[in-house]
């Protein structure tokens, strides 16, 4: 079974949280003291190894297979998002922001300047101009730290005013949790359970969290873990697992979460009402693009083939990204392919890679030949790539140049501007090469 990413962004930016940022050793695992960040200061972080590191060559350039239409699976009307300019241009470098304890998971919070940032070992910090890292929730010692555990994802309400966390219990199973939020973080006397979720295995907890453009929340599972699916929790209906879960997340009907009229299972016997999409093995972070509302998804792969998939905006749901009957485009069990979307992009396990962390359509306004690129990774190589979606193909594939070890996760601020997180400690910024 492949090695999975457990987090980790990478984040250089210019001058948005000086005075944040200190060197991480290698090997260095405990979190910095606020002491040795005022003294620091500014500087770049040296990264630690990962166990399956790379080579920083990479496989030749993947390609996107040729398979029916994500738009016409699922009758959107949207236009996939496209360059502006070329992302063959686009020169870009990595700015660190801060060090912090196994950063996961980034969230911006409405009229806030904070950036939120998850501690796989049970924090969530602030960081914020001209001050020190501060935390607004602990949770450590009620997450569970194997490999694939802890606290795993974070959003806030669209009104700012609860903050939502996905993490796994000492048990190893799932929590999605709400607090009350206000100048002081997290009013721990509110927490409130949303959601629970039984784990049969250690690994593939999915984690992210997001709302969408339609304002319900938007929770990933994996497929419960071990290797292959064993209990075929993918193309199971009847259970969470393997899924991407759409909710509103406030008491509804003397229930802890209210469920979309038009979730495209409601009312079907046997399925659960939450699913909006299945068929996958371990969403490793998803994500909106802010301008099309189209719904990015890295799905971590088994052994041979790792995906990102695409569902556009204006979906119904109930889209089948075809796990455990396929791994990626290429057949797993078997089956017919009838039915299924399949990724708009993937590429081979050639033993630089390991599993996909995927990332956002680039939508900010400081890197423009990046605008409309969906930036990515994987956690092995380590290396930011990009490609240009254009229909229903990936175009312009490359490596961006940039290398992060532990390459967990990423991140975008209020201004569309993105992050990345190293489980190595350091938290970046994408920012235009300096000449």
């Amino acid at each position: 079974m492949s090695p999975e990413p457990v987090g980790a962004p990478d984040l250089r930016g210019k001058g948005r949280y000086p005075g944040l940022v200190t060197p991480s050793k290698p090997g260095r695992a405990a979190r910095p003291s606020r002491s040795a960040l005022r003294a620091i200061g500014l500087a770049v972080a040296s990264l630690v190894a990962v166990a399956c590191g790379s080579n920083g060559s990479g496989p030749p350039a993947p390609t996107g297979p040729a398979v029916s239409s994500p738009s016409q699976a699922t009758g959107s009307t949207s236009s996939p998002p496209t360059a502006s300019h070329d992302l063959a241009d686009a020169q870009v470098e990595l700015r660190p922001v801060a060090t912090l304890e196994q950063p996961l998971a980034i969230a911006v919070r409405p009229g806030d300047p904070a950036l939120y940032v998850a501690e796989k070992v049970g924090r969530v910090v602030a960081l914020a101009d001209h001050a020190e890292p501060r935390t607004v929730l602990d949770l450590t010692g009620q997450v569970s730290q194997g490999s694939e555990q802890g606290l795993l994802g974070l959003a806030f309400s669209p009104d700012g005013a609860f903050l939502y966390v996905d993490f796994t219990d000492i048990n190893g199973d799932t929590h999605v949790t709400e607090y009350r939020f206000g100048d002081d973080g997290a009013q721990e006397s509110t927490r409130r359970e949303v959601l629970f979720v039984t784990q049969p295995f250690s690994n593939h907890n999915g984690g992210a969290l997001a709302f969408g453009p339609d304002g319900y929340l938007y929770i990933a599972l994996g497929d419960g873990g071990s290797g292959g699916d064993p209990y075929g929790n993918g193309q199971s209906l009847s259970t969470l697992l393997g899924k991407i879960l759409r909710i509103s997340p406030r008491p509804s009907d003397g229930r802890p979460y209210g469920i979309p009229k038009d979730n495209p299972f409601v009312g079907r016997p046997g399925a659960k009402p939450e699913i909006w999409d299945y068929g996958l093995r371990n969403p490793w972070r998803f994500s909106f693009d802010r301008e099309t509302g189209d719904l990015w998804i890295g799905d971590v792969g088994q052994q041979a083939w790792e995906e990102i998939d695409v569902e556009r905006a204006g979906s119904p749901g109930g889209l089948n990204f075809g796990w455990n009957l396929y791994e990626g485009s290429h057949p797993y069990q078997g089956g017919s392919p009838a039915g299924l979307t399949m990724p708009v992009f993937e590429y081979p396990h050639d033993g630089t890679v390991c599993a996909v962390t995927g990332g956002f359509v680039y939508r900010g306004m400081a890197i423009p030949d990046l605008v409309g690129a969906y930036v990515f990774g994987d956690y092995c190589r380590g290396q930011l790539e990009a490609f240009v979606p254009r229909g229903d193909r990936a175009t312009g594939h490359r490596l961006l140049g940039l290398h992060v070890d532990g390459l967990a996760s990423f991140g975008e601020d209020a201004d569309g501007e993105l992050y990345v997180c190293a489980l190595s400690g350091e938290v970046f910024k994408l920012v235009p090469r300096e000449a």
